[in-house]
């Protein structure tokens, strides 16, 4: 059976009413507390206390603040007026059980109004996220596009360019070709003329000589000098072939790590037998989607923009193709606290530490946030002395770091049971 607390005092104005209930040692939440327009119920087992009050209240508006063992009730009245009394007089039973009720129905319909709310305000951040998302994602391959046009056009212009230099070059060869030859023959051309004049003079005796024939010496000159200036044949065209040793990587063999690149293909053919298996999820999906870091960065995207069940859905995609990236959980550890799944972010935390072995330096810094995230779960769940453990797991990794330094000394004396000097 319940104790009714009938200890009080309350004070007015015109427009507000301040009530002080005492809590007689009881702990009491947010929880404890029911208030509508014109009802009033503190239940803190065993304690509680009722009041139906003299006139109606803004509920809206109206504070209760816990502190010093008492409640202090901030009531702000819906018309300026003094009251007789703080409750309700002479109210038969049938009154009070009338207002208790219609105060209960008006609060289910307050709350069911302030969920259909909370869902359509979702909805709507939701879309607009995806909207933002399609525009960026947009812009960017506009602005890709934009990039590969812009360099084939230079190519192209370069291209023009280089052919244009090239037929300019090719008829100077030829300009130069033919004066060249032109200069070579004009000599010859002389030379023969000089030797068929000399051909022609008569002998001294003054006798009738016939004329010495010059025709096959002086063709025979002729042919040997345009012999000696003839250029050489061309090259005859042949094709070379080439065959290399089949290889999955592009280094040559006397480079490569046969060992690493076994262990490399083997995890890729286990991601492409888990992309390939039963996941009806995957089958709508574009092949750049079915990477792991595609849908990490996608989750990162939207844990941004405040879309934490988004996030968690994409990691949790990211981890059934590969659940061998530390990052996948140590990410999703931070959409579960920011949903208040404490023991799923606490799972995360640790699967994350378990990947990131050995300890290295280039894993300082994501250890640490495994120990932070883990130990801010802890925490929440009252559990502070596990908590303090990974907080000072933190503080040896990275010891500089203050704000890891002074949530670890809260944390020992919340666990000590006494309050941090100010």
């Amino acid at each position: 059976m319940p104790l009714w607390l009938r200890e009080h005092s309350w004070r007015q104005t015109l427009t507000a009413v301040y009530l002080s209930l005492p809590l007689r040692g009881a702990r009491a939440t947010p929880a404890n507390i029911f208030c509508s327009e014109q009802y009033l119920k503190v239940s803190i087992p065993p304690f509680l206390f009722e009041a139906v009050l003299y006139a109606p209240i803004d509920d809206t508006n109206s504070t209760a603040k816990i502190g010093n063992g008492n409640i202090f009730f901030t009531l702000y009245k819906k018309e300026p007026a003094m009251w007789d009394s703080l409750t309700l007089a002479n109210a038969d039973k049938e009154k009070l059980q009338y207002l208790r009720e219609n105060a209960v129905l008006k609060a289910q319909e307050k709350a069911k109004e302030e969920t259909e709310a909370k869902k359509i305000t979702k909805q709507e951040h939701k879309k607009y996220a995806l909207e933002a998302t399609m525009k960026l994602e947009e812009a960017e391959r506009k602005r890709i596009e934009d990039l590969k046009e812009k360099e084939r056009q230079k190519v192209a212009k370069e291209l023009e360019l280089w052919k244009n230099q090239q037929k300019d070059g090719d008829k100077c060869k030829s300009i130069q070709a033919k004066e060249e030859l032109h200069q070579e023959i004009e000599p010859l051309k002389e030379r023969k003329n000089e030797k068929r004049n000399k051909t022609r003079i008569p002998n001294e005796g003054g006798s009738k000589t016939r004329p010495k024939s010059t025709r096959g010496c002086s063709c025979s000159i002729f042919s040997q000098d345009l012999k000696e200036e003839q250029l050489p044949a061309p090259r005859a065209a042949a094709t070379i072939k080439v065959n290399f040793t089949p290889r999955v990587f592009p280094t040559a063999l006397r480079e490569s790590r046969v060992a690493e690149e076994e262990e490399w293909l083997h995890k890729q053919a286990e991601a492409r037998r888990i992309i390939n298996s039963d996941l009806s999820e995957l089958e709508d999906l574009k092949e750049e989607e079915k990477n792991p870091e595609w849908l990490k960065d996608k989750g990162n995207k939207m844990f941004a923009m405040g879309d934490y069940l988004g996030a968690v859905n994409a990691y949790n995609l990211a981890v059934r193709l590969n659940n061998k990236l530390p990052l996948l959980y140590l990410n999703r550890a931070a959409c579960h606290l920011k949903l208040r799944n404490l023991h799923k972010a606490i799972e995360d935390s640790s699967k994350a530490l378990e990947l990131l072995t050995p300890p290295v330096p280039d894993n300082e810094n994501a250890r640490v946030k495994a120990h932070v995230r883990r130990g801010t779960a802890f925490c929440q769940l009252e559990l502070y002395t596990e908590g303090l453990q990974d907080y000072e797991a933190a503080l040896k990794i990275d010891p500089k770091n203050k704000i890891i330094e002074k949530d670890a000394e809260k944390i020992r004396h919340l666990i000590q049971g006494t309050m941090p000097s100010s």
